[in-house]
């Protein structure tokens, strides 16, 4: 073997060393994170329910917001009405306390009392100022006011039809 002539193997230059294989590890997971489709995250979340604005409400107003026809659930206690539209399957229609729904229920949570003839029947007239109500059923409305204070989103105000802050 002469000087001039180099080994077979040490001529050869291997390209498959460790720090080779990392780096091009590295390329293509570069390549992909590039090349991958993007999912558009803003897509994926969940859209927030459209802001509430305060708004008063005359009795004619409040009836239609009873759950039909796609409408939220509302109902009014003691002039504050609340949105409850999250318990849908108590106030909305079908519901256990569906006759409240759209309505001023002030008197029927007052007494206990979930029938139709509780609401006031005629939309145009005064609100009904509770004035005859004992103690006990005062408190029981108070109790009631409380957990929808709690539990629901206040929405607007009871007024009657002719006030000075109905909207026409």
């Amino acid at each position: 073997m002469n000087s001039s002539e180099v080994p077979p193997a040490a001529g050869v230059a291997t390209i498959a060393t460790p720090i080779n294989l990392i780096l091009f590890s590295l390329f293509l997971i570069i390549v992909y994170m590039r090349l991958r489709p993007t999912k558009n995250i803003a897509a994926s979340l969940p859209q927030p329910p459209p802001p509430t604005v305060f708004k008063v409400f005359t009795p004619p107003q409040l009836l239609p917001y009873n759950g039909q026809n796609g409408m939220p659930v509302y109902l009014a206690v003691r002039g504050n009405i609340f949105d409850v539209t999250p318990g849908k399957n108590f106030y909305g229609p079908g519901g256990p306390y569906q006759n409240f729904a759209g309505r001023d229920a002030s008197r029927g949570l007052a007494c206990g009392s979930f029938d139709e003839d509780m609401l006031t029947e005629d939309l145009h007239g005064p609100l009904d100022k509770l004035e005859d109500l004992g103690g006990e059923e005062m408190e029981a409305l108070r109790g009631w006011e409380e957990r929808f204070n709690e539990k629901y989103l206040v929405v607007g105000k009871l007024v009657p039809v002719g006030h000075a802050e109905a909207e026409e």
